[in-house]
This record gives structure tokens, sequence and C-alpha cells, in this order.
């Protein structure tokens, strides 16, 4: 995954409202009827980012007869977690610059 790929996940994730929305469809499949009822916001601010995370692809949704189905996509998540867990444990050895500009080991 390329770290523009990252900087688009994170992106999406930034809103608190998307966060909150990922974290309930991480247990369970939910219609944006139930969706709508763990917010105080409008269907169409519900539909904007329903929008936004299916077009990151980080929820999936199925049709059961006339209802849309959302539930997050486990397996994006967790690879674009461990992307970034990697940004974060493979700086062990490195050399860097702190922000004096002098040297330092990690």
């Amino acid at each position: 995954m390329s770290y523009k790929e990252i900087a688009k996940f994170l992106k999406v994730l930034a809103d608190p409202n998307r966060l909150e929305i990922l974290d309930l469809l991480s247990c369970e499949a939910l219609c944006a009827h139930d969706l709508l009822g763990y917010f105080q916001f409008s269907q169409p601010t519900l539909s904007h980012h329903m929008k936004v995370l299916s077009d990151s692809e980080l929820i999936t949704m199925r049709k059961v007869g006339n209802k849309r189905m959302y539930k997050l996509n486990h397996n994006l998540m967790t690879e674009v977690t461990e992307q970034l867990v990697n940004i974060n444990t493979n700086h062990v050895g490195c050399v860097c610059n702190d922000i004096n500009g002098s040297r330092c080991n990690s």
C-alpha cells in the first residue's frame, strides 16, 4: 500500500462521526435507518458519510430485501492499520534528525 493510499484512508478516518460509524459496523451489519438512531444528524448527512466510507471501500454493502446492510470491511481495515503499525515500528535502529537538526538514534 502506497503512502498516497494510506493518506487517503487517514483522510476518511479523520472524521469522528465516520470513526463511530465504523465502530458500530465492526460488530454487525446495520442499515441506514438503524445507524441514524445512534446519531443526532440528518439522513442526508449520514448518506454523505456512508458514501465516503463506501467509496474508500472501508465498508461493504449487501442488499437484503429492500434494505442495504452495511458492514466494516475488516480485511481492508486490518491492512490499513498494519501499514500504520509498520511505519511506527520500522524506525527501530534508524538514524534521524531531531527538531533541532542534530542527529538522533531512535
